[in-house]
């Protein structure tokens, strides 16, 4: 631990009484351990300066603990780059509750740590398993607080994972109190954590301590001076006082420059090293090279220079270092002065003699860290180990561990391909881990004259990853990119190339009609070759022409099935048909495809399931749209993959406006900001466009949304909310204004996408007098859905046909699509389809079968959360009576989002345990929002909540 606030080692329960001017400090520390005892858990982030106190105010609060269960955690720089190393420790106290945990967890929790092989865990799920870890701790014993001193030391892994634990404290009998530098990637991991900037003293504590701690009787003006010239720094003050007299310290303190605190420190520790001798002054440059304390580690190196055992002893005794479970500087700042004030070649034999005892030992990671520190230059055998090291980190889920360990690597490699790939593979873990800054410094030391083709196809590969991830300018070639990313694994990496070709099929989605330098034909193509089609292009070209016999959809289904492709190669199939073929030819290739789907699960489902609304959209299977997404987001709650479970929820979200409601896109909105919330991201700033235009949001912040997303190039976001404000506008009968923005969307269609407007079109022309125009639309939808069977489909392609039929034919078909919709759980849809069947009816003034219809649409509407066309109907319904309608929206519960997903699950029978492990948040938390569900809707059991939730 480093920093000090007392002069000289009080006891315990004398410290918090001795900690000068730090009285708010103090008191906010006793709230948060007020409040974890209470059962409300949190967590604070004290940053400052070296020689501030934040070690200090550990220390207090290790003292103010009283009842709690402590657990305390140091950073290490040696371990900075060992993934899970702070976690590791941590959770070794906490070893007898491993086994309540949920077993994916305990997996996560043991191949993170390195006690067990297996998939390389997602740090959230790690995080999970240490957050069960610490409540059953709370369960078995008392309240938890964890102490952690110099955060920014930690290994990034760790330092996330216990992040998001603190972010998800809430009914929670734990609290976490950090310490760290005040540094941009400590902010960045920690964020959203409560912070205590620690500032030097003020004045009149200042002078208090330095008059304590003087050798000499010192006037109050003098020390003032002092203290103001040291920033109220107090291990500069306790130093300083150690080391000066007092006229030194009136000399020091009449410039008008203040003390350089740092500086002055590290130079005032360097002094006292250099009075030691020679013996005294390598054991202690050793342990200052091997930062983690390991004593056994220091005590070999120490022998292999010649040294014996006792030159630790003589160190302790001279108050530089304290040796417990582990060895200890008494100040950051000694390490620092000793290893900084070395000779280069001195600090060079000792990496290497650490290297090589901790090679002994059989620390793989130690040895490689120290070895790179001996080198000077390139060496392709240190290289080799570190690379070694990066792969145990990948395997541990440690992908910012991977990324630093290789690019060390890289630095010591020639020039050439070897390193070229290692700097690629660092860019690759950076962006998995969220580096997006160093993933671009990485592809920027790249040489691009020394690239082999696959090497150049990942490098390719990160770039538009980080163009997407950035939202850079260079989105718009995203898919192009993509392409030629698989050209370059073509004839060297099949697998490779498919999933190239899959990620540039999704980019186009991303993008839409904004993409550049590749139209879909071409796209088409790529992915029929790449799906292994590129032998039958002469029978596709001849069947383009037209001289091809029509194909037996269930024959060519049985054949896809027993092509024994792999899953990559029949979607890239499915969708380069549904690309380049008629509609009716491309149907049972998507059906295949979404069969293999189907049948994933695991890892395997992750990596297909968000591609599968493409083909269920296409195939306009709403079922199927519900069931590939909730399963992919399922999964990834069951794996721990946070960014998987926001993309899929994310898509499900959008999905709903078509094939759910308003209100259930908005609780998966929710979920999404909720899930941003733990990992530290600002959840305000998620927003559906769509979404917002549907729930009656300003126009202006929806169109100036859009728009901001068409100049990033993100096509796909700007057409969805420029069609959910047409849908806006039918709903507010401005139909002109729905046909302006819906007939550019027409006139430039985009594969799936563009036919869920047809029937909105249909709407918006018709009521202009462009029926000629809508009919052919609606024809379009006829035959779409005379080929796929989907209810869907036909439903609206009835209310579309009622549109442009004359008064003999409307109203079977308005009656056929209600019929139609009734069954399914197109809620909207169905709404929407009442609506007009019932302003049909009240214009040819049969009032009371306009009555039943609108009635139903309104009931419909407040549910759903589709406020303009509720009032639409509701509009309506006063026509018919002539008198405003006076019913109103029906009252929703009363409930948070996260309460009500709680309520949700524990409804449909989940126990707390999986409820836990599906929220990401702990059973006890569980608990506490399920007893204020139960008492603010006035339910006893769960059977009891379902029927309630059931009657909202």
């Amino acid at each position: 631990m480093a920093d000090v606030t007392w002069g000289g080692p009080p006891a315990a329960g004398d410290r918090r009484a001795r900690l000068l001017g730090r009285d708010d400090e103090l008191r906010r520390i006793d709230e948060l351990l007020t409040a974890a005892r209470g059962g409300h858990g949190g967590g604070l982030v004290v940053n400052g300066e070296p020689g501030i106190g934040k070690t200090a105010l550990l220390e207090a609060t290790a003292s103010a603990a009283e009842g709690f269960r402590l657990l305390r955690l140091d950073g290490y720089e040696a371990e900075s780059a060992i993934p899970f190393a702070g976690v590791h420790r941590l959770t070794i106290p906490l070893r007898d509750h491993v086994m309540v945990l949920p077993q994916r967890q305990q997996q996560a929790l043991q191949v993170a740590t390195g006690l067990a092989d297996g998939p390389p865990p997602d740090r959230y799920l790690v995080g999970l398993g240490v957050l069960g870890l610490l409540t059953a701790a709370v369960v078995s014993t008392s309240p938890v607080v964890c102490v952690v001193d110099d955060a920014h030391l930690l290994d990034a892994e760790s330092l996330d994972v216990l992040a998001f634990v603190t972010r998800r404290l809430e009914a929670d009998r734990v609290a976490f109190v950090f310490a760290a530098r005040d540094e941009p990637q400590v902010a960045e991991r920690l964020a959203g954590l409560p912070v205590l900037r620690l500032l030097g003293l003020a004045t009149g504590p200042a002078v208090r301590l330095l008059t304590s701690v003087s050798r000499e009787p010192i006037d109050p003006a003098t020390a003032a001076r002092v203290a103001a010239a040291t920033g109220g720094n107090p291990l500069a003050l306790i130093d300083l006082a150690d080391e000066l007299s007092v006229r030194e310290l009136t000399q020091s303190s009449v410039g008008a420059e203040p003390i350089p605190v740092g500086g002055r420190l590290e130079a005032f520790y360097l002094r006292q090293v250099r009075r030691a001798t020679p013996q005294q002054q390598l054991w202690l440059l050793i342990a200052a090279a091997e930062s983690t304390g390991n004593v056994d580690l220091v005590r070999t190196a120490a022998r292999r220079l010649g040294l014996a055992g006792t030159w630790g002893d003589e160190a302790e005794l001279r108050g530089l270092v304290e040796f417990g479970t582990s060895l200890r500087f008494r100040h950051a700042l000694v390490p620092s002065a000793t290893y900084n004030g070395a000779a280069g070649a001195e600090r060079r034999r000792v990496h290497g003699a650490l290297a090589e005892a901790a090679e002994s030992l059989g620390l793989v990671e130690l040895a490689a860290w120290h070895a790179a520190k001996a080198t000077i230059g390139t060496d392709e055998h240190v290289a080799d180990r570190l690379e070694r090291v990066a792969e145990l980190a990948g395997r541990r889920g440690g992908f910012m561990s991977r990324a630093g360990v290789l690019t060390q690597a890289s630095r010591l490699t020639p020039p050439g391909p070897v390193r070229n790939g290692r700097l690629v593979a660092a860019a690759e873990a950076a962006l998995a881990a969220g580096a997006a800054g160093l993933a671009r410094s990485l592809v920027d030391e790249v040489s691009a004259e020394a690239l082999e083709p696959v090497t150049r196809g990942r490098l390719t590969r990160v770039r538009v990853d980080h163009a997407f991830f950035t939202a850079g300018p260079d989105v718009v070639r995203g898919p192009a990119d993509m392409l030629t990313a698989a050209s370059c694994f073509h004839g060297h990496d099949a697998a490779a190339e498919q999933e190239a070709l899959l990620l540039a099929f999704l980019r186009a989605l991303v993008v839409e009609r904004l993409g550049r330098d590749v139209p879909l034909p071409a796209l088409g193509r790529r992915l029929l070759d790449g799906a292994g089609l590129g032998h039958n292009a002469e029978r596709h070209n001849g069947a383009e022409r037209g001289n091809g016999a029509e194909r037996d959809n269930g024959a060519e289904r049985d054949n896809g099935a027993e092509r024994g492709d792999s899953v990559a190669a029949t979607i890239l199939r499915a969708l380069g048909t549904f690309i380049l073929r008629p509609y009716r030819e491309a149907v049972p290739e998507l059906r295949v495809a979404l069969a293999a789907i189907d049948g994933l699960d695991g890892t395997d489902l992750l990596k297909y399931g968000v591609i599968s609304v493409a083909l269920t959209t296409a195939l306009w299977d709403e079922a199927a749209i519900r069931r590939c997404l909730e399963r992919t987001a399922a999964t990834a709650r069951d794996l721990g993959s946070v960014q998987m479970l926001d993309t899929a929820l994310w898509v499900l979200s959008l999905s709903l406006l078509h094939i759910g409601t308003p209100r259930a896109a908005q609780e998966h909105i929710d979920q999404v900001r909720e899930l941003r919330r733990a990992i530290g991201y600002d959840a305000e700033h998620v927003v559906n466009a769509a979404l917002l235009a549907w729930s009656g949001g300003p126009r202006e912040g929806v169109e100036a949304i859009a728009e901001a997303a068409r100049a990033s190039g993100f096509g796909g976001v700007h057409a969805s909310g420029v069609s959910a404000l047409a849908v806006r506008d039918l709903a507010e009968r401005r139909y002109h204004d729905a046909y302006a923005r819906l007939k550019p969307l027409m006139d430039t269609p985009f594969l799936q996408v563009t036919p869920l407007n047809y029937a909105d079109f249909v709407e918006a022309a018709s009521r202009i007098g462009r029926t000629d125009e809508a009919v052919g639309f609606v024809e379009l939808l006829e035959d779409m859905a005379a080929v796929n069977g989907s209810a869907w489909t036909r439903g609206l392609a009835q209310r579309a046909r009622a549109l442009v039929s004359g008064d003999t034919d409307a109203e079977r078909w308005h009656a056929a699509a209600v019929a139609t919709l009734g069954p399914t759980a197109l809620t909207v849809e169905l709404g929407r389809s009442h609506l007009v069947y019932g302003e049909w009816l009240r214009r040819r003034r049969r009032r009371r079968e306009a009555r039943e219809q609108l009635s139903r649409a309104v009931g419909i509407f407040d549910d759903a959360g589709a406020p303009a066309f509720a009032q639409r109907a509701r509009t309506e319904l006063a026509a018919i009576s002539r008198s405003p309608t006076t019913d109103e929206p029906p009252r929703r519960l009363d409930l948070t989002p996260q309460e009500l997903a709680v309520a949700r699950l524990a409804a449909a029978g989940a126990t707390n345990a999986e409820i836990s492990a599906t929220m990401f948040i702990s059973p006890n938390t569980v608990d506490y929002h399920l007893r204020k569900v139960f008492q603010r809707l006035g339910v006893t059991s769960r059977r009891q909540l379902a029927g309630r939730l059931d009657q909202s």
